[in-house]
């Protein structure tokens, strides 16, 4: 048994609850315990945990089901930190694996993720995500690099997502938690935090296998929830100078048209490298339709991400999800 606490948290996840907790239930070799923090569902989410809590007594892994209503839109402004910190303070191992919903977890990802820190070597260590193999779309194929998700489980990453991310309770207390006053970003905010004080260890074959089963719209609709976000929060505005910059050589070259063609065959040079450069040896495996998808979500990327980061930073508004819908 490992001296690791997986936690995770969760509101109205009946689709995946059922697939994420007995993937970390059968890690090998076994976590200590896995705590999954309930906002208040009113899905079946509860339910299937509490069952599946009283099934799985004096079996090696303890699987703990909470349920805590301030873990919601209703009550806080970051249901998700909240319920990974509830999850946390409630552990009773020094070492915690974060997990989510959506995502499922092979049987060796907790023993390549925390291998360094059960040995004393960091304090903290990030897997990163994997597009699920068994499962996507191809706006989950196009989208997949623009929110850190690889095509392929061993590419190397760097992704800083809680879907697969492991720390001491020591580091996560000095960090004061997870940011409790935002909705989306949380991991992004933490992560800043935990690399100020701590090297990250990039775990290889340690990433979450993730389905999103994504639209164009709503792939697009989450990037502009993460801009707004970003604004909202005051980070990472190099990566909207950046985006902006995209655009406006947009603007320019289409204006140039009736004089010169040079500029725009530069810019669609630049696009095409912008949307391939990061996985072009997996992507042709997904087909021609994923190829095309991925050119045209990768050019309205800069556009949803300048706007929306703009728009954040001028914004007091709430988000929301569907969850608390």
């Amino acid at each position: 048994m490992q001296p690791v606490s997986i936690v995770a948290t969760v509101l109205n996840e009946i689709q995946d609850i059922g697939r994420m907790v007995p993937t970390l239930l059968a890690q090998v070799p076994p976590a200590a315990e896995v705590i999954v923090v309930d906002g208040g569902s009113s899905d079946g989410t509860w339910e299937w945990l509490a069952a599946a809590q009283a099934a799985n007594a004096g079996r090696a892994t303890r699987l703990v089901a909470i349920r805590d209503e301030t873990c919601s839109l209703k009550y806080s402004l970051g249901p998700v930190s909240r319920g990974r910190n509830v999850a946390i303070a409630a552990a009773q191992s020094q070492i915690i694996a974060c997990a989510d919903a959506g995502c499922t977890y092979a049987p060796g990802w907790l023993a390549n993720l925390t291998g360094p820190l059960v040995a004393g070597q960091t304090r903290y260590a990030l897997g990163g995500t994997c597009l699920d193999p068994a499962s996507h779309t191809i706006w989950d194929v196009a989208s997949a690099p623009f929110f850190s998700i690889k095509l392929a489980p061993n590419e190397p990453t760097k992704s800083c997502t809680a879907r697969s991310m492991a720390f001491t309770t020591e580091l996560w207390r000095q960090i004061g938690g997870f940011p409790e006053e935002v909705l989306v970003g949380e991991d992004t905010l933490f992560d800043l935090e935990a690399r100020r004080r701590a090297r990250p260890y990039f775990a290889p074959n340690a990433k979450a296998l993730y389905r999103p089963q994504n639209s164009f719209r709503s792939a697009t609709h989450q990037m502009a929830r993460y801009a707004i976000s970003d604004g909202q929060a005051g980070v990472r505005w190099s990566r909207m100078f950046r985006n902006a910059a995209r655009c406006l050589a947009e603007i320019i070259v289409l204006a140039l048209l009736p004089v010169t063609w040079i500029p725009f065959l530069a810019i669609l040079a630049l696009e095409l490298w912008y949307a391939y450069r990061r996985d072009w040896r997996y992507l042709p495996r997904f087909g021609f339709k994923a190829i095309l998808a991925r050119f045209a979500f990768s050019v309205a990327v800069p556009w949803v991400v300048a706007v929306n980061q703009i728009r954040g930073r001028f914004s007091s508004e709430r988000l929301t999800n569907k969850q608390n819908a």
